[in-house]
């Protein structure tokens, strides 16, 4: 039976206004209900601020790993905190970290970041040492210090934290001013190694020398106000620091100090303090080696902050300081510089503590003029090895400071890889082109050596004719920087080259071959 037209249009026609309404029907109830949950929400905000209780504040969840007062912590519990310490650091380490003593004098932005992360690594015995109190201008900075924290003593703020981050390790807060004598001693006993996070030079300088005196390893932060480029942040020996008005002060002060208790020595080298670029200290310097964290970023034009007219009313500057000799103005400091600082602080004494010492820490970078340098010297070395002028090498400044800095770290090939008072590159292989795979770094002595026991190449000065007699052919594959033949009649006569391995040896040699492969890898990864 065939239905109406009509009536086909009336049953589509119900069946879309059905569907209409329960969509409708639904969407009404989901707006009601979120509203309805909205105005819980509401209600419940309400509630919550009007209650003026220390139930508004946000209340730590208990946990039922703290142990209970006057109880140990559990020996498995303290062993999977330290999981990752064990993986990396292996059993013998994390053994000598959590038998070992830190003593860490300052206990403000950077001292607290510090001793933060050696408890959480297992150090077993920390001593806090300050005599200043948290204000709320800490609060940029410091590791642990809280609203609640304002008015208390900053090591029995740090001490708090520590106890509840890990309550395996024992914290000794001494609310004091270190000074040298009895009290100081005192301090410092049984110390494995000292952390030097003072603000104030004087006493920077009066604990540095009493730890050289006394032969306790020391780490000295050289503080991280003003400063704000995190990429500058070194880590170098005290005498080997540059662009560091502090550290070139402590240096100074340090020296002055220590040469009215023992002989002077005489310098060996170049003095840094006269040379901004010099790598190496005068042996004095070097005897006490002091381990730093400074900046090279210059500094800015950011100073402390002035006084209040009402401060200024009560007296000098002077004496308004709580000591003889310690800041009454804030110093600009951005908050994350001093962290770092800290940061790398304690992963250089973890790292010592464990017996797995930062293989010779990376020098200064950003020394413009010393790879300036470098790269003129060589080019001289080059032009007098192909006995013309060159006027470009296939070395930027940039290849120099990979050389230098990453490849070399800073030493000499020849052993023991001690640092280089003058560095100064030289070619390897004299039957190669100069380049990133074949190029060392040497004492500028020792690179003198090579080109004339090497490349057969005169000393400045030197005739060519006055080598050793022998009826040895002069070699005919010599090539100068750029891979041009260099006439074997030019070479020094009667005088048979070495090679570099004959000339410095066979460890020379295998750190070369290292070095050349370590250039060779970072080029492929480079070119990819």
């Amino acid at each position: 039976m065939t239905i109406p037209v009509n009536h086909k249009t009336q049953l589509l026609l119900t069946a879309a206004a059905t569907a209409f309404t329960t969509y409708s029907l639904l969407s009404i109830y989901q707006s009601r209900s979120r509203q309805k949950r909205r105005n819980d929400l509401a209600e419940g905000i309400k509630r919550s601020l009007s209650e003026q209780t220390s139930s508004n504040r946000i209340q730590p969840s208990p946990s039922s790993l703290l142990p209970a007062p006057g109880t140990e912590y559990a020996e498995h519990l303290v062993r999977e905190q330290l999981a990752r310490n064990y993986a990396f650091l292996g059993e013998e380490g994390v053994a000598r970290v959590r038998g070992s003593s830190v003593v860490i004098v300052g206990c403000g932005g950077v001292g607290s970041w510090a001793a933060v992360m050696l408890a959480r690594s297992g150090v077993a015995r920390i001593r806090l040492i300050d005599f200043d109190y948290v204000t709320l201008s800490s609060l940029n900075r410091h590791a642990t210090a809280g609203l609640a924290d304002v008015g208390t003593p900053k090591v029995q703020c740090v001490a708090r934290a520590l106890q509840g981050i890990a309550p395996f390790v024992r914290v000794d807060p001494r609310v004091e001013l270190w000074r040298s004598g009895t009290d100081g001693a005192d301090l410092l006993e049984g110390a494995d190694w000292v952390v030097d996070a003072i603000d104030n030079i004087g006493t920077k300088v009066e604990l540095l020398a009493y730890c050289v005196r006394n032969n306790i390893k020391v780490f000295s932060s050289m503080g991280a106000g003003t400063k704000s480029d995190p990429t500058r942040i070194q880590i170098a020996d005290l005498s080997a620091t540059h662009y560091d008005p502090l550290a070139r002060a402590v240096r100074q002060r340090l020296r002055a100090v220590l040469s009215r208790s023992s002989p002077p020595t005489p310098p060996s080298g170049p003095d840094t303090d006269s040379d901004p670029d010099a790598l190496s200290p005068s042996s004095t310097a070097s005897e006490y080696s002091i381990p730093v964290v400074y900046s090279t970023e210059v500094p800015g034009d950011v100073a402390l902050l002035p006084l209040a007219d009402a401060e200024l009313a009560k007296g000098s500057v002077d004496e308004l300081a709580p000591l003889r000799d310690f800041r009454v103005r804030i110093l600009p400091v951005l908050g994350p510089l001093p962290a770092l600082f800290g940061l790398h602080i304690a992963t250089y004494v973890l790292c010592e503590l464990a017996g797995r010492p930062l293989e010779r820490p990376l020098p200064v970078r950003h020394r413009k003029k010393l790879y300036e340098r470098m790269w003129k010297d060589l080019l001289h070395r080059e032009s007098r090895i192909a006995r013309k002028q060159i006027n470009a090498l296939p070395l930027t400044q940039t290849d120099i400071a990979l050389l230098y800095d990453d490849f070399a770290l800073g030493r000499s090939i020849v052993p023991p890889q001690a640092a280089c008072v003058r560095p100064a590159l030289v070619r390897w292989d004299s039957r190669l082109p100069l380049s990133l795979e074949n190029c060392v770094v040497a004492e500028f002595k020792e690179a003198e050596r090579a080109v004339r026991s090497v490349f057969a190449t005169p000393q400045d000065g030197e005739n060519r004719d006055d080598g050793i007699p022998t009826t040895a052919p002069p070699p005919n594959d010599y090539v100068d920087a750029l891979g041009e033949p260099i006439d074997s009649a030019l070479l020094l006569q009667g005088y048979v080259p070495t090679s570099p391995e004959e000339l410095w040896g066979i460890e020379a040699a295998k750190i070369a071959q290292n070095r050349i492969a370590q250039a060779r890898r970072f080029r492929e990864w480079a070119l990819q």
